[in-house]
């Protein structure tokens, strides 16, 4: 039964590793702008809830 199942696992990483290389990998440029992108985004998305927060705290209290 473990061999069995050492032999399945061999096969599973063969078969990982055919796929990797069929893999279209982005260049470094690519690679560099879009994380650029990522943080970008990130950051804006983060402003607009902390103004939203705000925004929705400030109107809290006055009701409060």
């Amino acid at each position: 039964m473990a061999f069995f199942m050492f032999n399945k696992l061999i096969n599973y990483l063969k078969d990982v590793r055919l796929e990797m290389r069929k893999v279209d990998w982005p260049t470094r440029k690519e690679w560099v702008r879009h994380t650029i992108m990522v943080i970008v985004v990130t950051l804006v998305v983060a402003i607009i809830l902390s103004a939203f927060d705000l925004i929705f705290t400030g109107a809290l209290r006055q009701i409060i």
